[in-house]
């Protein structure tokens, strides 16, 4: 099964954090916590969350000023989660770009479905353009199917997992941690040998080949690369 939501809380009231954690944990999702905006932009950084819940009101870095620079790392779902309840609060968050709003105090259960809505609307975002073309080889990742000049190969269930996330990002640069994190876990997210054995075992069921690859490009020290565009971009 591929990893629970990992969500990042960041809020100044440490009891909120507690609570939020608590809950979030128990209805299934992997729960990472931040008192602060130079905090938060860390565990952005390194842990790659697939949604925020955001205080719109905290000391040194605002809430509004923290989702903008979350934005400027990564494109995740945020949920401002405030005790300013009025409409022209709730309007200038999502007309800043927050996917949704929440007031104190909120229901557990609220906070749970509002955090599986969003989740829901970013993978149907990412659906727009899912059948990759590179070097022979097609992604459809609605299907889950690879193939190679119509023939169907065969991949196990965490070489999908990491094919799947690069194939999602096309022609662009996956750290090695985000890959790590996504596909097996945060606690995995230092362990860039591990990566480097699977992303192998890839490329020979992939690649023409795999000692000059050239679907799956190494980012010497960075990451990983899936060198193609969604069909429907190429043929732009």
């Amino acid at each position: 099964m591929t990893p629970e939501p990992l969500v990042l809380a960041v809020d100044d009231e440490a009891g909120i954090l507690r609570l939020m954690k608590l809950e979030l944990t128990g209805q299934g999702f992997r729960v990472i916590t931040a008192s602060n905006g130079e905090e938060a932009l860390k565990l952005v950084e390194d842990q790659r969350p697939d949604a925020v819940l955001l205080d719109l009101i905290m000391p040194e870095m605002t809430g509004l000023e923290l989702m903008r620079r979350i934005r400027e790392q990564i494109n995740v779902p945020v949920i401002m989660v405030t005790a300013k309840d009025s409409d022209a609060d709730k309007v200038r968050g999502l007309e800043l770009g927050a996917d949704d709003y929440i007031v104190k105090p909120f229901s557990p259960d609220e906070l749970g479905a509002r955090i599986r809505a969003v989740l829901r609307r970013a993978v149907g975002n990412q659906n727009t353009e899912r059948v990759i073309h590179v070097e022979g080889v097609e992604i459809d990742l609605n299907r889950r199917l690879v193939s190679r000049d119509g023939e169907v190969i065969s991949l196990t269930r965490t070489e999908w997992l990491l094919l799947q996330y690069l194939a999602a990002n096309a022609g662009k640069v996956m750290l090695n941690a985000e890959l790590l994190s996504k596909v097996w876990g945060p606690e995995y997210h230092d362990d860039v040998q591990y990566l480097r054995v699977w992303v192998s075992r890839l490329r020979k069921k992939l690649e023409p080949n795999p000692t000059e690859p050239a679907i799956i490009k190494t980012m010497q020290g960075i990451g990983y690369m899936l060198d193609a565009l969604p069909a429907a971009t190429a043929s732009q």
